[in-house]
């Protein structure tokens, strides 16, 4: 490696790049709800690493805990034949809030590899192939996720993708009719982030729930993004008395490390037990240093009252993101979505916010719209600079 070059032309020589323009900037450290750049700029986040930052950046139980495991072991055995503590007690603690029939824990590494996870043991369990999912519905980029995803400009890269996938439009009693005794699983969100927020009807989802019944088909719902927190109640599927037969977790599950998990009763993931044997696997899922993370952060959320304020930011953001130029406000908790009139006038505010010293960005399936996804622990002055700088940007 040349020591003359900066970490800049390191970046973009050497790290593989997803997009044309990246934004670039080198953060040097970030503490509670801020980054800060080589040159000591602080910028205040309101994405939270898209969902992942619920507690804040580097909580000090975080970073003890992360040392505390880090002293006794890292690695030691592909997932699932040793019993390890971090991963032992992070079980069973989700496991203790969640309904009785989501007991059992798969940990994996990513979001995506849930997805993947719980395609294959609704295959498994049920013994059909096909899959319905929904258009506008993101659940990751490995090929299995991408089959569900619904959008077709990302899918389209890369066909052929599986067979027996179905997509149909979110919230609606068409879908309902999609739903047959050859479908092995339906694959939805309780919020769908990057369409721009949008939640569905109490009454659909239960209703969606009662055709899985009726057809033996098993409900997966995807709360990456929705979970902890996130929605104003622990559980986004709390909101609506639904519960599912799969659950996936991924985003703030690791408190700032990477960890994905699909959940479900333990009789349906004994499936992944035999015929053939190691259903699934994973070398890294469950790693104990990311157990160990994501338990001090879960154990941080469950003793405060994060969860409990969420509402009251929520509408403090809404009460004061108010501009002709802000075409629409979605939210569902502190997921929220500012619409603009273009790609063009969003990405313009965006950069003028990072400038500002507010860091933000778009939807996949939304460009038009502004993410704020803060971490939870936000207070009502920060929301109110943020708001501010945004409304400053708006030209």
């Amino acid at each position: 490696m040349d020591s003359n070059l900066d970490s800049r032309r390191l970046f973009l020589r050497h790290v593989a790049q997803t997009s044309p323009n990246p934004l670039g900037l080198e953060i040097a450290s970030a503490e509670g709800m801020h980054l800060y750049d080589t040159s000591g700029k602080a910028y205040l986040d309101l994405i939270g690493g898209i969902s992942v930052c619920n507690t804040g950046h580097r909580h000090p139980r975080v970073v003890q805990a992360i040392k505390d495991q880090a002293d006794k072991y890292l690695h030691l055995l592909v997932y699932g034949e040793l019993i390890q503590s971090p991963q032992v007690q992070y079980a069973a603690l989700l496991a203790s809030h969640l309904p009785p029939s989501l007991n059992s824990i798969y940990f994996t590494n990513s979001g995506a590899e849930a997805t993947e996870g719980a395609m294959k043991l609704a295959k498994r369990v049920t013994g059909r192939t096909e899959i319905l999912a929904f258009n506008q519905s993101y659940h990751g980029s490995t090929q299995g996720a991408l089959s569900v995803m619904g959008d077709e400009y990302w899918r389209n890269a890369y066909r052929p993708l599986l067979p027996g996938i179905g997509h149909a439009d979110y919230n609606t009693a068409a879908a309902l009719d999609l739903i047959t005794t050859s479908t092995a699983c339906v694959i939805a969100e309780t919020v769908q982030a990057e369409r721009g927020v949008y939640t569905p009807d109490k009454e659909w989802l239960q209703q969606l729930r009662q055709r899985c019944d009726e057809k033996g088909t098993l409900l997966v719902f995807d709360e990456i993004q929705a979970g902890f927190g996130r929605t104003g109640t622990l559980w986004g599927f709390e909101r609506y008395g639904v519960i599912p037969d799969i659950l996936l977790l991924g985003k703030a599950l690791g408190g700032g490390l990477p960890m994905g998990a699909f959940i479900a009763d333990e009789p349906v993931m004994r499936a992944l037990t035999g015929d053939p044997v190691l259903g699934h696997i994973t070398t890294f899922g469950g790693h104990p240093l990311c157990c160990a993370a994501g338990l001090a952060s879960f154990q941080v959320l469950l003793e405060g009252d994060w969860i409990e304020q969420v509402a009251r930011k929520e509408q403090l953001f809404r009460r004061l993101l108010v501009h002709p130029a802000i075409r629409a406000v979605r939210s569902c908790g502190l997921l929220i979505a500012v619409e603009f009139g273009s790609f063009d006038q969003n990405k313009q505010i965006i950069d003028q916010c990072i400038a500002g010293g507010l860091l933000t960005d778009w939807f996949l399936f939304a460009p038009q719209c502004m993410r704020i996804a803060p971490p939870l622990i936000i207070t009502d002055q920060q929301i109110t600079a943020a708001c501010s700088i945004i409304l400053a940007a708006i030209p």
